[in-house]
């Protein structure tokens, strides 16, 4: 039985809030909603590109926002409130910073965990906070959270190690709020896509461990994750791994990571290989 598509009525609007959505999967996951009915408050830490992108995909406003500033997380949901009653709160923006756990700088660790893990954290305070207060005022009942996580949360992944263990975090944050706002009608949701074809993947450090790594997989497609993350809005699914058989692995590696992680070398060469063939 084919499920039915999240919509918001137009009798009924709801806002939207997505963070880092001036370019790449939160621009994909921004304009996804648009399509779905939703006033969405495009986000990011340029104001002036979240401005352009809103305008280009039709949302109905644009603003700056630092996702590690948890008051600011507040004042961007009653933004958002100002548009309709708030809907849905996406937490898109990461940083991806590659190197091992020696390598990284100070302020490289710092981010990557304010960012990819504390950022979720403090909007999803924020968005229960505007639905709670929503509810009690009769305004409008539930909502939706979505993360944007990665497969790299489900497993090691030399090379990305801190990165990943914010990304872990992040879904962990996920799996456990899922179950504490269900009741209230709130759904919490990540999406966990391999590499994705994004200006984060492109910046790592050319032919080093982690880009081969994340290459020797499949490449997702930003709409592919704007569409996998949404399309769990209004079910109780919690996350979704795309490709499929790709969580499948990373599974296993997290249940016996020193005999799978003998295959490393092999996975790497591979990913080499397909960075070669596609500057050639």
């Amino acid at each position: 039985m084919r499920r039915r598509r999240h919509e918001i009525p137009a009798h009924a609007p709801r806002s939207a809030v997505v963070t880092g959505a001036a370019r790449g999967i939160g621009e994909a996951i921004a304009a996804e909603l648009v399509d779905r009915g939703y006033r969405v408050l495009v986000t990011d830490l340029d104001a002036q590109a979240a401005r352009a992108t809103a305008e280009r995909i039709g949302a109905a406003d644009g603003a700056g926002h630092d996702v590690t500033d948890p008051a600011g997380a507040s004042t961007v949901a009653d933004r958002a409130r100002e548009l309709a009653p708030l809907g849905a709160w996406v937490a898109n923006a990461g940083v991806g910073f590659d190197g091992t756990l020696t390598e990284l700088s100070e302020a490289h660790v710092r981010a990557l965990v304010e960012v990819n893990l504390l950022g979720p954290v403090w909007g999803a305070r924020a968005a229960v906070a505007a639905f709670r207060e929503q509810a009690a005022a009769g305004v409008a009942h539930g909502g939706e959270i979505g993360v944007t996580v990665s497969l790299s949360a489900l497993g090691p992944v030399p090379g990305l190690s801190v990165y990943a263990a914010s990304k872990a975090g992040a879904l962990s944050v996920v799996s456990g709020l899922a179950s504490e706002v269900r009741r209230e009608g709130i759904g919490v949701h990540a999406i966990c896509p391999d590499g994705v074809d994004t200006a984060l993947l492109r910046g790592m450090k050319p032919g080093g461990q982690a880009q081969a790594l994340v290459r020797s997989g499949t490449l997702v497609t930003t709409e592919q994750a704007a569409r996998g993350l949404v399309g769990m809005f209004g079910t109780r699914r919690v996350y979704r791994t795309i490709p499929a058989w790709r969580g499948a692995v990373l599974r296993l590696t997290a249940l016996t990571p020193g005999p799978v992680l003998r295959l490393e070398p092999a996975m790497r060469a591979i990913g080499a290989r397909k960075a070669r063939s596609l500057r050639q």
